[in-house]
């Protein structure tokens, strides 16, 4: 049964005046941050900036809503950039439309089956290593608006892109570098300038840089592109509700981009939940998050809105402007829609290059570059260093989704390389502790043979077994196997333990088991194994073992084994 309970009913029970002026506040102030984002965010994606700004509105106010967590605030994010945009060239808008709906659906799916604490095993090497990848994806993506570069179209793969801007260096225009380059630097010492003033700290930089902008623009008229120019403004009206046109013909090819879709979207909200928890002190339920993002992703494109997220900015936004509950970011995406409405207009006069700056540091502030300093490097494993900078490089210069299943892969094989390194058998001296006379033949030949197994016996470490089938620490009577240090048993190594009990039996020699631990005993019993051995041969320890190995053969023990 699906267990379906947003957050908010969880905190509306004693809620409270303060509590709802604290909610009020921090949901104006996220919603004026969003607006630049979402505009930014959609034309980067190759959308419209109204597109983004329905994005924020529905998506954002339904993941409040409907979400895990008290203060996650969703809307579209720079994530998604790259994804979108080669969506957008190579299928269409319409069809990015029905691919966000697809995905939609596998997010509620995946948090419906409760699948949400499985994004956590997701290696870190690979998160870093794709999240520097898109912000180099999205740095690059914002040098054609940075520089005015006179390209009709920019390509969607690495190596067309590169190849366009080349080649349009020489239309660079002098305008647009001045607006964004004084942009960047507002946005980048908004801060320090900010804590000269208390009125001052409470706007954010984006918004700031975003109102000064338009505000020279819309006075002197500034010979560069703005939203009015390229996209002819923003509709001051509700959008159009609808399915977006559906094609049987590519629904087939629309799984691949639906189901990256759904993975970034669940890795970054939940991402973005975990570190809102450490903030607020509090635990958010990942798989209601991931049934509102669902939700949230089924939504938004009946407006014409596209992918949405949690949202790491924004949502830390809201705890440090006092966000309480989900009611911030409903409210949140109630001031959106009221700039919409009442302020539209005025969005025509909004530079291009104003916005292109406002990405630029957001792909600048979302990478982790430390981790790619040498020092840092140098401190982790080679296997962690193949999978941070391979799912990189394949990030950048290919594709998401591939540098993903890459980073899965070699982190897969390296993990089953290092278990398999880390499982080893050692011969137990028993000589030394019990006697020759009662574990040896006269010839000096061993009677019993004893080793202790430690770590993992699965299909990776299989191999190690194949050294006792052969036999070649000569041919008792009986090998015991300690296998207290055994953690796990997988079907591989169940077979490997089968095949050393059938080549013993062939030989009129005994297998003993001893010092089974929950998961090996209960593989042991399910598999039939254990009856086929015999209960005899299934001891508590070693002492044991060795007592009734010893009996067994009509050999009485010499020794006490108590």
């Amino acid at each position: 049964m699906i267990n379906f309970r947003p957050k908010l009913f969880d905190t509306l029970p004693g809620y409270g005046r303060t509590a709802l002026t604290h909610d009020i506040s921090a949901g104006i102030t996220v919603g004026v941050l969003a607006l630049p984002l979402a505009m930014a965010f959609a034309i980067a994606s190759g959308m419209s900036p109204t597109a983004g700004i329905w994005t924020a509105i529905v998506a954002g106010f339904l993941i409040s809503a409907l979400g895990g967590s008290k203060v996650q605030i969703g809307g579209p994010t720079g994530a998604f950039i790259p994804i979108v945009y080669a969506i957008v060239v190579d299928y269409g808008i319409q069809n990015l439309l029905i691919a966000t709906m697809m995905s939609g659906v596998m997010l509620f799916a995946m948090g419906a089956f409760r699948l949400g604490n499985m994004i956590r095993f997701i290696p870190v090497s690979v998160v870093i290593g794709f999240t520097n990848g898109i912000a180099v994806v999205i740095f690059i993506s914002q040098i054609k608006d940075f520089l005015g570069l006179a390209i009709e179209k920019m390509p969607g793969e690495f190596f067309g892109k590169m190849e366009a801007l080349l080649g349009a260096l020489h239309t660079v225009h002098l305008p647009t570098i001045v607006v964004a380059a004084a942009s960047l630097v507002v946005l980048l010492s908004w801060n320090r300038i900010a804590n000269r003033a208390a009125w001052m700290r409470r706007v954010p930089g984006p918004l700031a840089v975003l109102l000064m902008a338009t505000a020279v623009n819309a006075v002197i008229g500034l010979p560069i592109d703005t939203i009015g120019s390229r996209f002819g403004g923003i509709p001051q009206e509700l959008p159009g509700f609808g399915l977006p046109a559906l094609s049987l013909g590519t629904l087939g090819k629309l799984i691949a981009p639906a189901l990256t879709i759904a993975l970034l979207g669940a890795i970054e909200s939940l991402l973005s939940a975990r570190v809102a928890d450490n903030q607020i002190d509090d635990r958010h339920d990942p798989n209601q998050e991931l049934m509102a993002q669902g939700i949230a992703n089924i939504a938004a494109p009946l407006f014409g809105g596209f992918a949405a997220t949690g949202a790491i900015a924004r949502t830390a936004t809201n705890i440090r402007a006092g966000g309480q509950s989900p009611v911030a970011g409903m409210i949140h995406a109630v001031v959106l829609l009221a700039v919409v409405l009442v302020l539209a207009p005025l969005a025509a006069h909004i530079p291009l290059a104003t916005l292109s700056a406002i990405v630029v540091v957001v792909s600048i502030n979302m990478g982790e570059w430390h981790a790619f300093a040498w020092k840092e490097l140098t401190r982790y494993s080679n296997q962690y260093r193949a999978i941070l900078l391979g799912t990189f490089f394949v990030t950048v210069v290919f594709d998401l989704t591939l540098a993903v299943e890459l980073g899965m892969v070699l982190a897969s094989l390296f993990f089953i390389y290092r278990m398999s390194d880390l499982t080893r058998i050692e011969r137990i001296a028993l000589e030394e502790h019990y006697g020759v006379e009662a574990l040896s033949r006269p010839d000096g030949t061993p009677r019993v043979l004893a080793y202790r197994v430690f770590g993992s016996l699965f299909f990776g470490a299989a191999n190690k077994l194949e050294n006792l089938v052969m036999m070649q620490d000569g041919h008792p009577d009986v090998v015991i196997l300690d296998m207290e240090k055994v953690i796990n048993i997988d079907t591989t190594g169940l077979d490997m333990l089968q095949t050393l009990h059938r080549t013993l039996q062939k030989r009129g020699a005994d297998l003993m088991l001893c010092d089974l631990n929950a998961q090996p005993a209960s593989i042991v019993e399910r598999s039939g194994f254990q009856e086929r051995l015999g209960g005899r041969n299934i001891a508590g320890n070693i002492t044991d073992a060795l007592f009734r190995a010893q009996r067994t053969r009509g050999h009485e023990p010499e020794v006490s084994y108590v």
